[in-house]
């Protein structure tokens, strides 16, 4: 007999959710459960049955056909990316070549649409045939999937809106409306500032007054990603961290570097933190220094009014070469969210100690690049280039000395160097080791270099490891040998561009390689002493390195009054 305090088992066909049976059509026989039945206990097969079925819910109709076969994860909700400057050029080049790919491989949502916001007199016909010819230029593959494009550039729209016009921005809600309706995306809206830093300001404040920034208990979600730079010193990082702080909270704030987003600088993580030989000699006692190099074979290009303003100290030092910087120093995080990794990126930037006068001018190189050679071409100098100031004292490159006054690198000298018009293109993190503290082979024919550790992030992404080795033969002749690791070798899978990783998981809510404030404020902190410095100091005789060149004299006395000399790339 059944026992009736126990209930019966739900059929596994039965929907929770089915309507009720009206009382005339229910069968006489069904038993009511018992109020103690409630209480009762289940087995263990009961309990796990029903903890499965809440983890694995039944698919809605809605879901996205683009899922199946992925990582649910890497897929990202139904959204909406309204692109600020959409007629400008980082979207021709970096952004909509960027959701192409995405789209192109399946890693965007079916319910997805790019609101494109210009000011240009363009209809959707318009940016669409524009949008191609850049995309026949910049694209990372070619030549384009007709099809993919096709039915990428049917969910783009264009929206013509002075950026300090406030009726634009109502025209704009009414827009995303439609579309929230119209193709399901939930209130999931994404904002991408593609535009002049001056516009940054305004365009979040008139989010604000629309109310697009308000996320939805139902699930909806807004972000904004903003570009760099992000302020041009630290007094106004502060006030753009202050206005767009009133309007969104810092969880919905990206702020880019793409930098971050380059394959091997991620893989830099995984690399420390995933290894168990390389942690226990990752410190001071067995490094002697770190360099890196961020070198650019271009000038200024067509830039040189944008340039003047900025220079090497704010274009490069200031975030690329710093966030590289607090990669390489900062303690293993307790977990893998974004927060954590942030917040033991913060911690290396506050251990960089503010530099005094006297240390800037020991410690800190500037240069400018006069005519010369690359590629063999001649190339003129900086201050012969398209808007540039003939007596510029802009610096194109820069070198500095910096320590971390932390447990793990007290006294290790971290040397970092960028420049224009330098002999290539070339970014790359190398970990020189300390020399064994007994040379055991004296009699060796050579002298074997120290062990060297070096990570290139561009353009050759990979990894380089130099140890010693003995020479086949009679007697003992020892050699450094190096052991190569490259992406393009070692994987046939194709790596995505810096913008496309970068875009992905702002969509999926990932801000692990984004800059927080306290990030960003930090940087700026280290970095305006040095401009101040300048502002002060004599004018420069510049030009100080002829193009072509690896930089000014200086910067190889640098190392060299340590014995130390920059590692060739």
């Amino acid at each position: 007999m059944t026992d009736p305090a126990v209930p019966k088992r739900r059929k596994t066909s039965e929907k929770p959710d089915a309507p009720s049976v009206a009382p005339e059509t229910a069968p006489d026989k069904t038993p009511h459960p018992s109020p103690r039945a409630k209480d009762a206990p289940r087995t263990m097969r009961e309990l796990r049955l029903a903890r499965e079925a809440k983890r694995k819910p039944a698919p809605k109709a809605d879901d996205n056909p683009l899922r199946e076969g992925l990582r649910l994860e890497r897929v990202p909700d139904p959204s909406v990316l309204v692109l600020f400057g959409a007629t400008g050029d980082l979207a021709h080049r970096k952004v909509i070549p960027a959701l192409y790919q995405l789209w192109r491989t399946n890693l965007l949502p079916h319910d997805f649409v790019v609101v494109a916001i210009g000011r240009r007199d363009y209809d959707d016909e318009t940016l669409r045939a524009e949008l191609r010819t850049a995309l026949e230029k910049y694209s990372r593959v070619v030549p384009l999937d007709d099809a993919a494009w096709n039915s990428f550039s049917r969910r783009i729209r264009y929206l013509k809106l002075d950026f300090d016009n406030p009726a634009g921005y109502d025209r704009l809600v009414k827009v995303l409306d439609g579309i929230d309706k119209e193709q399901n995306s939930r209130g999931n809206h994404l904002y991408y500032l593609a535009t002049q830093p001056s516009a940054f300001a305004e365009i979040v404040a008139q989010l604000g007054r629309v109310g697009l920034d308000h996320e939805r208990h139902e699930g909806g979600w807004r972000r904004i990603v903003i570009e760099k730079p992000f302020g041009h010193d630290l007094p106004s990082a502060i006030r753009l961290n202050r206005e767009v702080g009133k309007v969104f909270r810092e969880s919905q704030v990206y702020r880019i570097d793409h930098y971050l987003g380059k394959e091997t600088v991620r893989n830099l993580l995984v690399f420390r933190f995933g290894n168990g030989i390389f942690e226990p000699i990752w410190n001071r006692r067995h490094i002697d220094h770190v360099q890196i190099t961020v070198a650019e074979s271009i000038g200024v290009e067509n830039r040189g009014g944008f340039y003047e303003e900025t220079g090497a100290s704010r274009d490069v030092l200031q975030n690329h070469l710093l966030q590289l910087m607090s990669l390489v120093a900062m303690e293993p995080p307790a977990t893998f969210d974004a927060d954590a990794l942030r917040d033991e990126k913060v911690k290396v930037i506050r251990a960089i100690g503010e530099m005094t006068a006297d240390q800037i001018r020991t410690d800190v190189v500037r240069g400018q690049y006069g005519p010369g050679w690359v590629a063999a071409k001649p190339v003129p100098g900086y201050r012969k280039e398209p808007d540039v100031d003939p007596t510029s004292e802009t610096e194109t490159y820069i070198a500095a000395r910096l320590e971390v006054d932390d447990w793990r690198w007290s006294g290790v000298p971290f040397y970092l160097r960028t420049g224009k018009r330098l002999p290539k293109r070339a970014t790359e993190i190398a970990i020189q080791f300390k020399e064994v503290p007994h040379r055991l082979f004296r009699d060796a024919g050579t002298d074997p270099e120290s062990n060297l550790l070096a990570i290139r992030i561009q353009p050759d992404e990979g990894i380089m490891l130099r140890f010693g080795a003995k020479v086949p033969g009679l007697g003992i002749d020892v050699r450094s040998v190096t052991m190569d690791f490259t992406y393009g070798s070692a994987f046939t899978v194709d790596s995505p561009d810096a913008y496309e990783t970068l875009i992905l998981d702002a969509l999926l809510g990932d801000a692990s390689l984004f800059t927080r404030a306290d990030e960003v404020e930090g940087a700026w902190a280290r970095v305006d002493p040095i401009i101040e410095s300048w502002i002060e100091a004599q004018p420069p005789e510049f030009p100080s390195y002829e193009a072509g060149s690896w930089g000014p004299e200086a910067a190889d006395e640098l190392l060299g009054r340590e014995g130390r000399k920059w590692r060739r790339i």
